[in-house]
């Protein structure tokens, strides 16, 4: 049937596009906007004990090149064809939420416009 042939091969592009585990473009399903990765809440006078904190929960997820910079944004235009510039993105959002859950809430104005997660960092 002519519709089968469709979705089998939409269905083969999409399991070919995908991001590996391994990848830090990759976010699990329990990542989410709302996740607050530790405790310690960033108030201007704990930023040691605080980004020790943040920096071992990014590490641990594979998500510390985001705040250091070295996960860069992936050149072209965001669309089906450039998963990683889509994944990149959702993951700059994901990340710029979490670092907004561990900031205290008088500090969030001055982070608010910040476009990417390690300009907020």
């Amino acid at each position: 049937m002519p519709g089968e042939d469709d979705k089998s091969k939409s269905s083969k592009h999409n399991e070919t596009m995908s991001i590996p585990m391994t990848s830090p473009l990759y976010l699990h399903p329990s990542d989410n906007p709302n996740l607050t990765f530790t405790t310690t809440i960033f108030n201007v006078d704990n930023y040691e004990l605080w980004t020790d904190a943040v920096k071992n929960a990014l590490d641990a997820k594979n998500k510390l090149g985001f705040v250091k910079g070295t996960v860069k944004k992936p050149e072209g235009i965001e669309g089906e064809d450039n998963l990683e510039m889509v994944a990149w993105r959702q993951c700059n959002t994901v990340l710029k939420a979490w670092l907004r859950n561990v900031i205290d809430p008088k500090l969030h104005p001055s982070i608010t416009f910040t476009v990417t997660v390690s300009k907020i960092w």
